[in-house]
């Protein structure tokens, strides 16, 4: 209630900005306010719901616990341990999995009717994206807080100076925040909650298995082992490692992931806003 009450008022009168063809053009200001806003009220409906809450923490631990335990044996990783090697690739892979309940909440919102009643207040359009991937990007946040304790139980030492690790957790941060955008593209594209979790993970799978996640690269056959060292996941893994543990150096894939992150974001921004008008 207080939310609308907020925005009920003209834009003009909260923004002073002028109107172009009968339509009140807001602020910068204006837009992350109302992406705040919406923001926060994601985030009260999520800790309303404690099971979605705790299932989303159990999945990256059960992948931990697979990899660590049953399939580690079997993989060589040369000087580096392989729980070393594991966690960066799980910590990015649980980032990337979180990017995809943007796609499929935001579908949600368009079936329940929630975006037609936001679209009735004097709110910009982007505001609704920008509040939900806001939102999602924090609830990643203790996720991955959850998922380095976790590493650190199971025998995961990162050995780089507080500061790298502290760069480490904000690019990957900054990769599901991307992907969350990417995300949101796809669920309103296709506008259905099952159709969307379903084209979620038919372009995660191949992202995330056909990089440097749980593997090296090295062991791939050709065609895929290009793909692999050019893919976006294995760029900011190779980077995580870099700034975690040392090796690989983090200077260039760093760097890299941080031109595809870029990229990414400017292509996929402006198709969610595009496809959100148009949903």
């Amino acid at each position: 209630m207080s939310t609308a009450t907020a925005h009920d008022a003209p834009a003009t009168a909260r923004t002073g900005l002028v109107t172009r063809n009968g339509r009140h053009r807001l602020s910068a200001g204006a837009v992350l306010t109302d992406g705040g806003v919406l923001a926060a009220r994601q985030l009260r409906k999520t800790l309303r719901r404690p099971t979605y809450i705790i299932f989303s923490f159990v999945q990256p631990v059960i992948f931990v616990l697979l990899f660590r335990y049953i399939f580690g044996g079997a993989i060589d990783t040369g000087a580096t341990s392989y729980v070393n090697f594991l966690m960066p690739g799980i910590i990015v892979q649980t980032a990337i999995f979180g990017a995809l309940v943007t796609g499929l909440g935001l579908t949600e919102d368009l079936s329940s009717g929630v975006v037609d009643r936001l679209r009735s207040l004097p709110i910009a359009r982007s505001a609704v994206l920008i509040g939900r991937t806001a939102a999602d990007l924090v609830v990643n946040v203790f996720t991955l807080l959850v998922m380095t304790v976790v590493g650190l139980l199971v025998g995961f030492r990162p050995t780089q100076p507080a500061w790298q690790l502290g760069a480490a957790f904000l690019l990957v941060l900054a990769f599901s925040y991307v992907f969350s955008w990417i995300s949101a593209w796809i669920g309103l594209s296709v506008r259905n909650p099952e159709t969307a979790q379903s084209a979620g993970f038919i372009w995660v799978f191949p992202l995330t298995f056909a990089s440097s996640a749980f593997v090296p690269t090295s062991t791939m056959p050709g065609p895929v082992r290009a793909f692999a060292e050019h893919n976006p996941v294995t760029l900011v893994v190779n980077a995580v490692r870099g700034l975690t543990i040392g090796a690989p150096p983090p200077g260039r894939p760093t760097v890299q992931a941080l031109i595809w992150l870029a990229g990414l974001l400017l292509i996929f921004v402006p198709l969610a806003v595009r496809a959100f008008r148009r949903a």
